[in-house]
């Protein structure tokens, strides 16, 4: 399988310049998965729900054509992050396409700071997607912040988390190599970088998109402070054996009757 992130530095609102920014950067790469970051098209800093009501969509929206219009380009199915739409909702959400159709969406069950004010908990279980004979789970952003995210998309069978974020807190790319380890599945952070003031917010992205392995390895980590693209070819396999050593296993060894 060949992965990667795209690194971006969205502008607030302006949405059809955040993909003209995405398909600069691709150019004419080939893949098999590619990780946007989340709320690519949108930015991040809103003063208002009404402000994020008026960005939000639904999957037969222009976003979703996007990302489709990236997946035919590249070859790969496509994870990237959207203010989706549903009655009257919205949440925080990622949309996984393939170049014909919306495979799904995993909306965010754990928000951060004034998310919540703007956009309600996710509300769908954890999902698995098939990606070409692999399979993919996807959080977004601070949900790595709970281990039992990545946890649970093990226990379902994800080989490669696919992570959307605007990061401004400085722990995740470290953490990330520990959720990995302990679960033995690969991950693909895709960040943003640059700077959203808005209202009596101040945000600074923190970058360092990054593909980390199985074995706690760091594959790509990509600049703080440059938008960049990063692609590597990984060993699925490796990610199907749980096996530490020959006599403990990550996940038979769990000892479940004694935890919370």
């Amino acid at each position: 399988m060949k992965v990667g992130y795209v690194q971006t530095s969205p502008i607030f609102s302006e949405v059809t310049q955040n993909f003209e920014q995405v398909e600069s950067l691709l150019g004419n790469t080939k893949a098999d998965l590619i990780v946007l970051p989340e709320l690519f098209a949108t930015g991040y800093t809103f003063i208002s729900k009404e402000e994020a009501e008026l960005l939000a969509e639904n999957t037969g929206g222009k976003t979703a054509e996007f990302l489709m219009r990236i997946a035919k380009r590249t070859g790969a199915v496509v994870v990237g992050g959207f203010i989706e739409k549903d009655g009257n909702q919205i949440f925080n959400s990622s949309m996984i396409v393939s170049d014909s159709e919306v495979l799904g969406t995993y909306r965010k069950l754990h928000l951060y700071y004034k998310e919540k004010l703007w956009f309600s908990p996710g509300n769908k279980p954890l999902e698995i997607y098939e990606v070409k004979n692999t399979k993919v789970g996807i959080m977004i952003c601070f949900d790595w912040f709970f281990p039992e995210t990545v946890r649970n998309l093990t226990l379902l069978g994800a080989e490669i988390i696919a992570h959307p974020a605007n990061l401004v807190l400085p722990y995740c790319q470290r953490a990330m190599i520990t959720r990995c380890l302990t679960n033995r599945v690969f991950a693909v952070t895709s960040n943003r970088i640059g700077n959203e003031a808005r209202g009596e917010d101040n945000f600074t992205f923190t970058g360092g998109s990054q593909i980390t392995s199985y074995n706690g390895e760091v594959l790509s980590s990509a600049p703080k402070d440059k938008a960049h693209i990063d692609f590597v070819k990984i060993d699925v396999e490796k990610a199907r054996d749980k096996n530490l050593n020959r006599y403990n296993n990550v996940i038979k060894d769990r000892r479940t009757e004694f935890y919370l």
